[in-house]
């Protein structure tokens, strides 16, 4: 993790990492695409937290309080490793959902589905992922 404030978040996303089963690297990745490290961000549609989780994502995954750094990032990585499970531990599709809904990419043919910001946002992240292994 490069931000500084990833530093703070460490012991959640080893949490996290152990409990999912799921790479702290991956976690880290994801954190510093979708929120670089800011427990506060909101998105334009609404997506919370450091793991950007929409509330009824967040809700059907566990909940809790999104702005609750701990909360937020356990119940984002218990929907990535859903995702991971779901796509037979497609990294790529993993990813891609995790952005558009899972419902994006069976409809897309269990390919990224053709939207601009989600065909900008896997290889992000999985160069972050990279970089970070």
């Amino acid at each position: 993790p490069d931000a500084p404030a990833a530093k703070e978040f460490l012991s959640f996303i080893d949490e996290a990492s152990s409990v999912y089963r799921i790479p702290a690297e991956l976690i880290h990745a994801v954190i510093a695409v979708e929120s670089n490290y800011n427990p506060r961000a909101v998105s334009p549609k609404g997506a919370q937290g450091l793991m950007q989780l929409m509330p009824a994502t967040a809700l059907r995954f566990g909940g809790g309080d999104a702005f609750d750094p701990r909360q937020n990032i356990l119940t984002g990585s218990r929907y990535l490793r859903w995702l991971l499970d779901q796509f037979n531990q497609n990294l790529e599709l993993a990813v891609a959902a995790y952005n558009a809904g899972e419902g994006a990419v069976v409809k897309a043919g269990y390919r990224i589905p053709p939207y601009t910001e989600t065909m900008k946002y896997v290889p992000n992240v999985l160069a972050h992922y990279q970089r970070a292994l």
